[in-house]
């Protein structure tokens, strides 16, 4: 091989090798949220948690390397090595980390998993950077092209990793399958890389410590690839499990309570009895009830459609309900374990593109889409209640439910919501599902014009129903969401880790450890 000739391969390989390394940083770091969400949700908390630890983890790797390269030309490979067996891991590390950080809280809970469980491949992975460069420079003069070269092509391979898993990658093959495939893949990258080195730099203090390390990771393969094997017994019996670009969704049966739940990560979006598949969701029950309110009703979209039942009680009433759900995963499981059956259309996508495609008016508009974790703020936001007006009918009715703590109609959360429909709708009431219970559902009706409860149209066991139920909300205590600033997930810290903890405690936390 002539110098030229050489000098490319030198320079080729170590590219190939910061364009793979450089993907697998971001697969780690989007694919760490589905290993944490199921069990502390997918908020603003968790995300937060998982970006820092990837920049502290590049840091130390970037420091880490740069010594380390300046001590010794070998060692790449090793890096490389440590890093595969790190990344294949962290699936088998996943359920005893959670376990072991859940006192800790939300917050603080998921900063120490994420730590635990992502920072070491990350710094591995960080160090093959700078020990990159120090390959790549042959002279001092050569120093800023080298540097500028090998981040290039390591964030364009971030770049392509971030487009395949996403686009390609993830919605046909599992988290824990990817993490598992990952610290394969680095693996073989090692080998390859020792074997140059052995040939171009001519050494072998690397040899021997890097495949001893693939060794171990392959020897460790099989108790990892099971080691998330989902559990049934006789109290919980596993009916469906799927993994979507949103969450774990699973439909749970309890056989000795006689209860069948359809949960997304932890959060319950549906409960009915297994032998006779009616709805044990208290504050559902409101949708027998509201077209009383408005006779003659004969459209309406419900956004989050969770099991389905509610458009299956408006169906009893003649109603024609389009449904607007954003998992796929969910509208499979509700069509195949609770007798989800539409009369309207049946729409998957996110609501805030999808709603801005329909075309009212509906006399009936319910937004459901609380989940344990947090709920999607950008849904609670004067932006979205003001194109939810546009759909809605002159004496059309929205629905809107959300949970939170009750605090004698002083919750700053629950009032902001009342505050921001207040900002769109002239006229609401709100209702709280389980009276003389702190911690609830609430139910608020907003409406273009004014609606009374005690009308004599309306009948008695609907209006007492509604009256027994109806709350009053001191909106001075909460905010305007917006999408510009939404507090919502702070005011609602508290919820979320109660929410949490009583799912957890009721299912049990294997159920949400993958």
């Amino acid at each position: 091989m002539n110098q030229s000739a050489s000098h490319f391969f030198s320079k080729a390989w170590l590219y190939c090798t910061v364009f793979l390394t450089g993907a697998a940083v971001m697969v780690i770091e989007l694919l760490g949220t589905r290993l944490i969400a199921p069990f502390y949700g997918a908020s603003l908390y968790v995300w937060t948690s998982l970006i820092a630890v990837t920049l502290i983890a590049l840091a130390l790797g970037y420091y880490i390397g740069g010594i380390w390269a300046d001590r010794a030309r070998s060692g790449l490979s090793l890096i490389i090595a440590l890093a595969g067996l790190l990344t294949l891991i962290i699936p088998w590390l996943t359920g005893p980390v959670l376990l072991a950080t859940d006192p800790l809280g939300l917050r603080l809970g998921s900063f120490i998993s994420t730590l635990i469980l992502f920072s070491p491949s990350l710094i591995m992975l960080g160090m093959v950077g700078p020990f990159a460069v120090k390959l790549s420079t042959s002279a001092l003069a050569n120093v800023g092209a080298s540097t500028g070269s090998i981040y290039a092509i390591s964030t364009v391979g971030s770049v392509i990793g971030t487009l395949f898993l996403g686009f390609y990658l993830f919605p046909l093959v599992g988290s824990r399958e990817i993490f598992i495939g990952l610290g394969i893949a680095l693996f073989l990258l090692a080998l390859v890389v020792v074997v140059i080195e052995r040939k171009y730099q001519k050494t072998t203090v690397t040899t021997l410590p890097t495949a001893a390390l693939v060794v171990i990771g392959l020897g460790l393969y099989p108790q990892i690839a099971n080691s998330g094997m989902a559990e049934s017994n006789e109290d919980f019996i596993t009916q469906f499990e799927r993994e979507s670009l949103y969450g774990w969704v699973r439909v749970i049966d309890k056989p000795k309570e006689n209860i069948r739940l359809l949960t997304v990560d932890a959060s319950t979006i549906g409960a009915a009895s297994i032998s006779h598949g009616e709805n044990l969701l208290t504050y559902q029950k409101i949708v027998t009830h509201i077209p009383a309110l408005m006779p003659g009703m004969n459209k309406a979209l419900l956004i989050g459609q969770g099991a389905g039942h509610m458009a299956m009680t408006l169906k009893e009433y003649g109603i024609v309900t389009d449904t607007l759900e954003i998992d796929p995963a969910v509208a499979e499981a509700a069509t195949q374990f609770f007798g989800f059956k539409p009369n309207g259309k049946t729409i998957i996508g996110d609501a805030r593109y999808e709603i801005r495609q329909l075309k009212g008016p509906y006399d009936l508009i319910i937004l459901d889409v609380f989940t344990g974790g947090a709920e999607p703020t950008h849904l609670l936001t004067v932006e979205t209640l003001t194109q939810l007006h546009a759909l809605l009918a002159q004496q059309g009715i929205l629905a809107l439910n959300f949970v939170s703590f009750y605090e004698n109609g002083n919750n700053a959360a629950l009032a902001s919501v009342a505050k921001t429909i207040g900002e769109v709708f002239p006229h609401q009431q709100a209702f709280i599902s389980d009276p003389g219970s702190d911690f609830n559902d609430f139910i608020f009706l907003a409406t273009k014009r004014a609606m009374n409860l005690e009308n004599q149209r309306i009948a008695d066991k609907h209006s007492n129903w509604l009256t027994q139920r109806l709350i009053i909300i001191d909106q001075s205590q909460g905010v305007i969401l917006t999408d510009n600033l939404s507090r919502l997930e702070l005011l609602q810290m508290r919820k979320s880790e109660y929410y949490r903890r009583m799912i957890v405690d009721s299912i049990g936390s294997n159920h949400f450890i993958r």
